[in-house]
């Protein structure tokens, strides 16, 4: 570490001789940054490329994959040795779908890639025969199959494709308002450790985060860096308004915490555009819950189950949940991830689901091995004020902006669950004589089971929300782009509670704002506010660059911490923004962050309320957004403009992005459903 204080000494007091001599600013400013100069950690690769995306889910991999397709050099980096997201490291290999936009295959072109594949590799669409989906598999045939797929494009569309499994980012290099550099850190066992995915996340992620070996990891410091544009020997060099761009797909939205752009966290305020908000105050604490899936394998002969040790602590909080859901068989056929018999033609009631020895489920239940945290003192996501509390945001502070002891504490909660699963006898919701044993069951661990860690868990918990950025502010807009519940919600808005709960004020704005064409008439007071119907259909965005469908679906958190506590209920209020939604559009301007002008978001972190993020959470439009993301870079580059350029003139009309939504349609990445149009009010029918 001395020798790069010393190189970075040197520089700083002779930097105007330097640049004398020929050596570009462009070259010495990035060795000098500020936080490079405290970490005095000289890195061991410096690598290139023309967009780097952080975080190998759904959202990162279909950013890569359109970057790829476009020719560009894509870095794409994953806390864990596995791309895919929720359909890998995290275990929820079982796609949620509408059943409308699926009747259609209304998806975008590298989403459909991604199900044709797997119906190709399992030669049928459903080899787990789950009744959530029709389509469950395993999580380690869905890292395959995806980066199978990276790879094809990067050879289809003449791009590179540079992959860094195992890779956390330490710091930002930021000059104004544009990020220059990365510099990260990966890991690989350290010589005589044991292999990677042995322990559980929370005895390891912080280690992650640190430049040093440790007797676990040793660690190889990456910079990234712009690649330098490529240009023919005779053609004039244009600067370019951004030389790369970075794209923020991580699950909690780290990027956009290490870059301080303005975000929110957790539960948005009653407002007319929030109605069914549980709260009249922001709360940063209470996000959706959280979940480290594990499989099970049911057996012929019944197993020898012990208790864990920490079972007695989170046995008041396991349930079936309501008294149509008690049914093992039900439970374990939820999302069956590989089943050992040929299932039978076609779809059929959940009850005649059966479960055969062989079967190999996948559990993700909320009042199983969900963990809801939502108190200041065990939240897991951190807000803003606890990572500067925690030192985080100070240079080389960053270790992740998680609550390490909440992670250890949901892993014993998951582990537990299992145990109820097959020897327990209580139900926190449904009282006793509900729970029966199920003792011809097996936990599947080890690197080559389903998960692929020696301890069964996931290698990262299923994340429903992290932290939202705040978009830019417009007119219309002037705290920020937001997507709200009113945007996308099928609910009755006429119901007494709202005209109970909001000020009439209030509740007049909330009429006013889902009255669609009505609302002209209404403001300039032609239609008595009584008279306005509500619009059936969801906002439509004129910068839309994407599409998704689901339903607003709630996992909220608890009450009271910790969230097993016996008694303890979920948070009041939260289930009443659940409910069905419009078919909805992704907006450019919901993935365009604040201050930082060549950072774009992908994935759970776009600019949505926290009833909307509900929504906004699902495997296509991960994809989706993902898609949009990797399409706006590339096409920043070409054209030289910054995103934000290509909307900032909105309502007007903004020529530019006409071009790239265009092309968007071409490529096959839908950017609206079919006959969207503000005159179009049948919606009802979409499922």
């Amino acid at each position: 570490m001395l020798h790069r204080y010393l190189r970075n000494l040197f520089l700083r007091r002779h930097r105007t001789w330097l640049t004398s001599i020929g050596i570009s600013a462009a070259l010495l400013d990035p060795l000098l940054s500020p936080v490079l100069a405290q970490s005095y950690q000289i890195p061991d690769r410096e690598v290139s490329c023309e967009v780097l995306v952080v975080g190998g889910g759904l959202a990162g991999a279909a950013a890569a994959y359109e970057g790829l397709l476009a020719g560009r050099t894509v870095c794409l980096t994953e806390i864990t040795d596995w791309v895919g997201g929720q359909i890998s490291s995290q275990g929820t290999s079982a796609l949620d779908e509408r059943p409308t936009q699926r009747s259609l295959s209304f998806y975008p072109r590298g989403y459909l890639e991604l199900r044709n594949r797997i119906q190709r590799h399992y030669r049928q669409t459903d080899p787990g025969d789950c009744w959530v989906s029709e389509t469950c598999f395993m999580p380690e045939d869905g890292h395959e199959i995806l980066y199978d797929i990276l790879r094809d494009a990067a050879r289809q569309g003449r791009g590179e494709l540079k992959w860094f499994p195992s890779t956390v980012i330490k710091t930002l290099d930021s000059s104004g308002s544009q990020i220059q550099g990365a510099i990260a850190i990966q890991h690989r066992p350290a010589a005589g450790a044991p292999p990677l995915n042995t322990l559980p996340l929370s005895q390891t992620i912080e280690d992650w985060y640190r430049y040093e070996d440790s007797a676990q990891f040793e660690k190889t410091v990456i910079r990234f860096v712009p690649q330098q544009p490529r240009r023919s020997r005779n053609q004039a060099q244009q600067p370019r308004p951004a030389e790369w761009y970075v794209i923020d797909a991580t699950e909690t939205g780290e990027i956009i915490a290490l870059a301080d752009v303005p975000y929110r966290l957790g539960i948005d305020a009653r407002s007319h555009l929030e109605p069914s908000s549980s709260s009249s105050t922001n709360d940063p604490y209470c996000t959706q819950g959280f979940t480290y899936t594990f499989a099970m394998e049911a057996t012929e002969q019944p197993q020898t189950h012990v208790m864990p040790s920490f079972y007695p602590q989170y046995q008041p909080y396991y349930s079936y949940e309501l008294p149509r859901l008690a049914d093992f068989e039900l439970v374990f056929t939820y999302r069956r991830i590989f089943s050992a018999e040929e299932p039978p033609e076609g779809r059929r009631s959940i009850q005649d689901y059966e479960v055969n020895p062989g079967d190999i489920s996948m559990q993700n239940w909320t009042w199983g091995n969900d963990y809801r945290p939502g108190t200041a003192q065990d939240n897991l996501v951190y807000s803003r004020d606890q990572l500067q509390a925690t030192g985080q945001l100070s240079p080389n502070g960053w270790t992740g902006g998680l609550r390490t002891e909440t992670l250890r504490r949901a892993e014993e909660h998951a582990l537990g669950y299992f145990y109820w699963l097959v020897a327990g006898t209580t139900d926190s919701q449904l009282g006793e004589g509900v729970k029966q044993l199920h003792p011809n069951n097996r936990y599947l661990s080890g690197l080559n089971s389903p998960m692929g860690t020696v301890h069964g868990l996931s290698k990262y918990p299923y994340m429903r929300e992290g932290r939202r950025i705040i978009g830019r502010p417009t007119s219309s807009y002037s705290q920020g782009f937001m997507v709200w519940e009113i945007d996308i919600s099928r609910r009755d808005y006429r119901d007494p509670y709202y005209q109970q709960t909001l000020a009439p004020n209030t509740y007049r704005s909330l009429l006013i704002a889902i009255a669609g064409l009505e609302a002209t008439s209404i403001v300039g007071g032609t239609r008595p506010i009584e008279q306005a119907t509500r619009r059936t259909r969801s906002t439509i965005y004129p910068d839309s660059v994407g599409i998704g469908h689901y339903a607003i679906d709630f996992h909220p958190c608890m009450t009271l911490s910790p969230p097993e506590a016996p008694g303890n209920t979920e948070r009041a209020g939260e289930r009443r923004g659940a409910g069905n939604a419009y078919p909805f559009q992704i907006p450019l301007r919901a993935m365009i962050p604040q201050k930082i002008d060549n950072l774009l978001v992908a994935g759970k972190s776009i600019a949505t309320s926290h009833i909307a993020a509900a929504a906004y959470r699902v495997h296509s439009f991960e994809w989706s957004s993902g898609s949009a993301a990797g399409n706006t870079a590339a096409f920043a580059l070409e054209q030289g403009i910054l995103p934000y350029q290509l909307v900032d003139q909105l309502p007007s009309r903004e020529p530019q992005l006409e071009v790239l939504q265009q092309r968007l349609q071409q490529q096959g990445n839908p950017t609206a459903f079919p006959n969207t149009s503000v005159f179009n009010e049948s919606w009802e029918g979409w499922q």
